[in-house]
């Protein structure tokens, strides 16, 4: 990146996010509090513009707060079973649940 914009590597469930304030995520369905604000504490890498801080695995006193927008389905797929010269088919559809976030803010302590 060759702008000075903060950012940060995040994981978030199973995978791993890079983003800016005002980013949109969406990740697998993650259980959210009540209040609906998502403290992730598993950041992997920062940048505050001048430096860059990179985790073993994680960086320490670092966190992103993430707001949570909803959960939503994500688009079908279909998972097709064959088996060849027996006549056997099997198509079924499936849609993953999916938890959509707006990041709110990135501190490194």
């Amino acid at each position: 990146m060759t702008d000075k914009t903060p950012y940060a590597v995040i994981k978030l469930g199973a995978k791993q996010f890079l983003v800016k304030e005002g980013d949109k995520v969406v990740a697998e369905k993650i259980a959210v509090p009540e209040s609906g604000a998502l403290t992730v504490t598993d950041v992997l890498l920062t940048f505050d513009g001048q430096d860059t801080t990179i985790g073993t695995p994680l960086v320490e006193k670092a966190q992103v707060v993430l707001t949570h927008a909803g959960d939503k389905k994500g688009l079908k797929i279909r998972v097709a079973k064959f088996k060849a010269k027996s006549r056997y088919r099997r198509v079924q559809g499936h849609r993953q649940q999916l938890s959509h976030f707006t990041v709110k803010s990135i501190s490194v302590k």
